[in-house]
């Protein structure tokens, strides 16, 4: 490197020519010195002399600033990696910069986080190694708080039509709340919780921190397990600033009939193994095989007696296939020779079938 003629205020030595900043850039009063003299008193980086980190003993979230962040860790040693890794400056002169960490856990609240930095200034390998003390306390956020003391706006119940619902429709439900919570807060909602699921003899109770929460709740419940939903609100109380508070509770009714069951409409054309019951009741007639549909109209589905459920019905031998609308099969119970409809998802050469006996006769049963 080609002398400048300029001398290190420090030392006298003489030091490099360096090229000039370009416009508009701030002038390096450092670049005065030799290196022997900068790198004197050069310090690549910047760290705290101790870092000290509240983490919330139920959900793991840090503060930060005025806010509670989910910072997705396993355990405090992350936390503190991370909160050490925020905290720490590294010198703008300093390039092609590496580092790393070697956590010593102290006690259970302390960790000494053991850095080491490498990094080209000035054309020389920097080595530097800094210890940052992190203390861990534990308390409680916000959002934590209202579960622990049962706050919420609104409250979901889980119906079904002239029955109760099923086992299956209310764990479905609760699935249903908690992966609509956990998709909020993977968006970085933390307002967003189940305070309490309560189970009742007349279905369950989901109880969310906003009203908002629980009508987008109604909404995917009813959307995937049919039926529909009402909202009442009810005042409980005003704010700080006199506004009016409200608790809403989402009632959904789910359908009159579920997938699966053996209703007879009140048609004459004989009964109908229910498939579906979103949007309108869909299924299939056990007399023909053809498709059944009916419009779910003032709030319920058409009038039909519940015979059975698929998985009631029995296997049986057939006898003999008498022509295209019937087939002879043995009554499962009595074991006598009986005629059947003939439906279309029987299929010639099948030696078995499923079938259901009710108040309306004996009846064959598509399979799974």
């Amino acid at each position: 490197m080609s002398k400048s003629g300029n001398f290190c205020p420090q030392c006298g030595d003489d030091v490099p020519e360096r090229p000039e900043p370009l416009p508009g850039e701030p002038r390096d009063r450092d670049a005065a010195l030799c290196d022997a003299c900068y790198f004197e008193q050069f310090e690549m980086v910047d760290a705290p002399d101790r870092i000290e980190v509240l983490v919330c003993s139920r959900c793991g979230a840090v503060h930060r600033g005025n806010r509670w962040v989910d910072v997705g860790a396993k355990d405090y040693t992350d936390v503190a990696v991370d909160e050490v890794s925020e905290a720490l400056g590294i010198h703008m002169e300093a390039e092609q910069v590496q580092w790393g960490v070697d956590p010593e856990q102290v006690d259970q609240n302390t960790i000494r986080m053991h850095c080491t930095f490498s990094g080209v200034v000035r054309e020389t390998l920097v080595d530097e190694q800094v210890v940052v003390p992190v203390k861990v306390s534990r308390g409680t956020c916000k959002r934590c708080g209202r579960i622990a003391g049962g706050a919420y706006a609104a409250e979901v119940q889980i119906r079904a039509e002239e029955r109760e619902p099923t086992t299956a429709e209310q764990e479905r439900a609760v699935e249903i709340a908690h992966e609509l919570v956990d998709e909020r807060e993977g968006k970085g909602d933390r307002e967003s919780f189940i305070t309490e699921v309560d189970e009742t003899k007349d279905g369950t109770n989901i109880k969310l921190s906003t009203n908002k929460l629980g009508r987008e709740l109604s909404r995917r419940v009813t959307r995937k397990l049919g039926g529909d939903f009402e909202e009442y609100a009810t005042l409980v109380t005003e704010d700080s600033d006199g506004n009016e508070v409200y608790r809403v509770t989402f009632s959904v009714r789910l359908p009159r009939y579920r997938p699966d069951e053996i209703i007879d409409p009140a048609d004459g054309d004989g009964p109908v193994l229910v498939t579906s019951v979103t949007g309108n009741l869909k299924g299939t007639r056990l007399t023909s095989g053809e498709r059944f549909e009916a419009r779910f109209e003032d709030e319920d589905a058409p009038d039909a007696k519940r015979l059975g459920n698929r998985d009631g019905a029995q296997e049986t031998t057939v006898v003999a296939v008498e022509d295209e609308h019937a087939v002879q099969v043995l009554d499962p119970e009595t074991y006598e020779t009986e005629s059947i409809a003939r439906p279309e998802f029987f299929e010639p050469g099948m030696e078995t079938v499923p079938v259901l006996k009710s108040r309306s006769g004996l009846h064959m049963v598509p399979e799974e």
